[in-house]
């Protein structure tokens, strides 16, 4: 029997835009996204002798092959072959599902990369990517990690600067977004404000963390606010504390603040704490 390990990151969105529907019903998108040291872990066993199986003792997640994590595996062995006699995914969950985080992608990409890992690297990390496009939007930057904008339907990436060194906190609330109510809000509103995304690159390209904060928008919160105003509350006690910016990630409901210094992170993360249970510290990676 083999055992492979890999680490999962999240996934934070600086900018995020929506752009028109596609003729497959999906939207284009356009989005800066930025790794965060937030992760699950993945334990693959080969030849175990036993079938597939799932093991992950997070309530709610799915332990059959609509896992995304199955997905990616199912997917790379048929574009492979050599598929071993057994397997068994053990997942160690930190990130929050419902999130906005790109959990289930993040361990969908650890798949992946263990496993091209295991057969010597014959897919280069873009072609990996490439790959990924074939199980979920957020999988191919998942591979790829760091600092990268993503467009399309976030297959089509393009590696940026890293970011400076940046604390974030990221606060789940208790509460879970429906993406396609999301999407379907967007098309029925005008929005009143998109990101600048050559102004985003821009500070990135500086490392001007002031400008990166001052530059976050996320149009789905144009839309998820309004019904839930506690995301007003969190990004203000951010705020308050120091962040240079905070804004919803993805699709929700996860809020993160972006903070020079572990200190003033620390104190944020203190104060979310009285009322949120899932909140945590990371830094960009």
């Amino acid at each position: 029997m083999t055992t492979l390990t890999e680490g999962a990151f999240a996934k934070i969105n600086l900018t995020l835009d929506v752009l028109d529907r596609r003729e497959d019903g999906y939207h284009d998108i356009r989005s800066i996204l930025q790794t965060v040291a937030l992760r699950d872990d993945i334990e693959l066993l080969l030849d175990t002798g036993t079938g597939w199986r799932i093991e992950c003792e997070t309530a709610g997640i799915p332990l059959d092959e609509t896992n995304l994590a199955w997905r990616a595996a199912r997917v790379f062995f048929d574009t492979f072959g050599g598929e071993p006699d057994g397997l068994t995914i053990r997942i160690t969950k930190r990130i929050p599902s419902g999130a906005g985080l790109g959990g289930g992608s993040a361990d969908a990409a650890a798949v992946l990369r263990a496993l091209n890992r295991w057969k010597d690297y014959p897919l280069s990390v873009y072609a990996l990517c490439e790959l990924g496009a074939q199980i979920g939007s957020d999988v191919p930057f998942c591979v790829l990690c760091g600092t990268a904008l993503a467009e399309g339907r976030g297959e089509r990436l393009t590696k940026l600067p890293d970011t400076p060194e940046m604390f974030t906190v990221i606060c789940k609330p208790d509460v879970c977004f429906s993406t396609p109510a999301l999407y379907a809000k967007l098309d029925d509103v005008a929005l009143a404000k998109r990101p600048d995304t050559r102004a985003m690159r821009a500070a990135l390209e500086k490392g001007d963390l002031e400008a990166i904060g001052a530059g976050l928008c996320n149009v789905f919160e144009q839309v998820a606010i309004p019904d839930h105003l506690e995301l007003n509350y969190i990004k203000s006690i951010m705020m308050s504390y120091g962040a240079y910016g905070a804004q919803m990630t993805g699709s929700g409901s996860a809020v993160y603040g972006l903070f020079d210094s572990f200190e003033y992170a620390a104190v944020a993360c203190t104060m979310l704490k009285d009322n949120y249970p899932q909140v945590f510290i990371a830094k960009t990676v």
